[in-house]
């Protein structure tokens, strides 16, 4: 559920921190108070699209920031180790800043994490419905996903059929494109494996150009690093003179000093360390000396081999991991390849199987669907029975399409009747407003259990009802909040009545700038607030005793 919510700066909204309670809990106020701008606020923590016009005027940035709790089973923690993201107490933290330059700043926890990330997790806490919801229900496209959403035996067979589609797809492209170029496809095949073939034959070691490099400039020099090889060693160690000798003797000398002071001592070694040290550089330079040998057919393979990289590097990379890495993408599109490079009966046998493995499962697909449609339409139908739409007939049509698509050989669609005598029709033509926020809110109800989101957020869907119809849709928000936490922004008093808790939401001028603010109502606050929801602007004792009527009659 959602416990906090802390917003910044957020249009006329300047600081706002709002606690909220499980169950349901009511929002109203003033039109124009800023009722909507609370869940504008949401909607963008759960990645909805944001704007600088947000942003509160003056102000560099807006900051919204929510904290929630969920429990070990919920849906977000398995989403949460999918993405990689540390949750191990029990809240989790959505923060959302908007700076003027447009940029956005997302974090999960404290972790900075991409817009597409924050809504990942976001859609799997907060689902907002507002008046414009009602426009899912009235785009056709959308109603076999509200049906695959309702089986939880459909989404396995959907995950196995749309891989099963895209294997297919794949193969059919495959042979489109060969089809389409067959002189192109066998020219890029020949090429491909001219330059597999050419990496490969040069086996080529990621470390050995450097090597190759130094060693090349050694034999280059050969004789400037002879000569003053030689010239070194004749000073430190030759018969004209001989410096490590010298130094040697000195050394000696020095030693039957060294226990006569510190100092001298202090002496005796700084030589006797040079002389070492002396010595072992000219072992170093008699053993470079010996080693060192002029080969010029060696320079030739050297020279050879850097030409030779140099060209695979002019061809295939800036480097040697750069070729190296080529020609594993090269190898990959090779295999792919040559995997269908058979001829053209073989590969279309191959695409007719693809398409029957993928036919096979939309057709299991179908029968899931239909069973669950038969499942569906009796919830609903229940659901609309309590919302005073007994007389309703809901059913979900299928049309079999005759090439496979996404979604299998299905196209379904809602259709209803509303009253008896009228005709049946697709509820995207059919429906009222009252009707579709009806309609809306019992499909709501049967998914509000299965689908576990945290909080479910009504802005409003009540309008255009009033009376019984109110009472029932009421009724049934009450229900939904028994599953999941659900805000609720209303104008109507019977919804407002039923919720456990309740905040006002009131506009004020404050220093010239106007600025929304929120109040927890009490029990009297309560009743004076149902009150004016009753009545409009003006309240009387008759209206006050009516809202403590309703109120303690949705208590009880």
């Amino acid at each position: 559920m959602l416990q906090e919510l802390t917003i910044r700066d957020f249009a006329i909204i300047e600081k706002m921190n709002i606690d909220f309670e499980s169950q349901m809990t009511v929002l109203t106020g003033e039109t124009g108070a800023g009722k909507s701008i609370i869940i504008d606020a949401l909607g963008l923590l759960a990645g909805g699209r944001g704007s600088s016009e947000y942003i509160r005027k003056g102000a560099k940035k807006a900051i919204i920031q929510g904290f929630f709790v969920i429990n070990d089973k919920a849906k977000t923690q398995a989403l949460l180790a999918e993405l990689g993201i540390d949750n191990e107490a029990d809240g989790l933290i959505l923060e959302r800043d908007l700076y003027q330059s447009g940029r956005n700043i997302c974090r999960i926890n404290g972790v900075m994490v991409n817009l597409s990330t924050l809504r990942r997790v976001g859609e799997s806490l907060i689902d907002i419905h507002g008046q414009n919801e009602h426009q899912e229900l009235m785009n056709a496209d959308k109603h076999l996903q509200l049906l695959d959403d309702y089986s939880l035996e459909i989404m396995p067979v959907k995950a196995a059929y749309l891989e099963a589609f895209a294997k297919y797809q794949k193969a059919q492209k495959a042979l489109a494109e060969r089809e389409k170029n067959e002189k192109a496809w066998a020219q890029r095949l020949d090429m491909l494996q001219f330059q597999v073939e050419e990496i490969e034959a040069a086996m080529l070691n990621e470390d050995e150009e450097a090597e190759l490099q130094a060693e090349k400039k050694k034999l280059d020099n050969y004789q400037v690093i002879s000569a003053g090889l030689n010239e070194s060693h004749q000073i430190l160690a030759g018969e004209t003179q001989d410096v490590v000798g010298q130094l040697g003797y000195a050394m000696s000398s020095l030693e039957a000093l060294s226990d006569l002071s510190d100092e001298f001592k202090q002496i005796y070694e700084k030589v006797s360390e040079s002389f070492y040290n002396l010595q072992d550089v000219t072992y170093e330079i008699s053993n470079e000396l010996s080693s060192l040998e002029w080969d010029e057919e060696r320079l030739d393979e050297v020279e050879q081999r850097l030409e030779l990289i140099h060209q695979l590097k002019r061809k295939y990379g800036n480097s040697i991991p750069q070729i190296l890495q080529y020609l594993t993408d090269i190898k990959q599109e090779l295999d792919d390849m040559q995997a269908t490079e058979t001829n053209a009966k073989e590969q279309a046998d191959f695409v007719a199987k693809t398409y029957q493995e993928a036919a096979e499962l939309a057709r299991e697909l179908t029968q899931l669907r239909q069973k669950t449609a038969q499942s569906l339409v009796q919830a609903v139908h229940q659901q609309l029975s309590s919302l005073y739409m007994e007389k309703a007939i809901f059913e979900v049509r299928f049309q079999e399409q005759t090439e496979l698509t996404k979604n299998g050989f299905d196209q379904v669609e809602f259709y209803i009747q509303t009253n008896p005598g009228e005709l049946m029709g697709p509820l995207v033509k059919i429906a009222s407003g009252g009707e579709l926020s009806r309609i809306m809110l019992a499909l709501k109800t049967i998914f509000a259990q299965q689908q576990g989101i945290t909080s479910i957020i009504f802005d409003e869907v009540d309008t255009g009802v009033s009376g019984r119809v109110a009472q029932s849709m009421a009724e049934k928000i009450s229900q939904i909040a028994q599953h999941s936490q659900v805000l609720c922004i209303t104008h109507l008093p019977q919804v407002a009545a039923i919720a456990n808790h309740h905040i006002y939401i009131v506009k004020e001028v404050i220093n010239g700038r106007t600025e929304t603010k929120m109040q927890d109502l009490n029990q009297e606050e309560r009743i004076l607030e149902l009150a004016r929801l009753l009545s409009g602007s003006k309240v009387t004792e008759l209206t006050i005793s009516h809202a403590k009527e309703m109120l303690k009659m949705a208590q009880n």
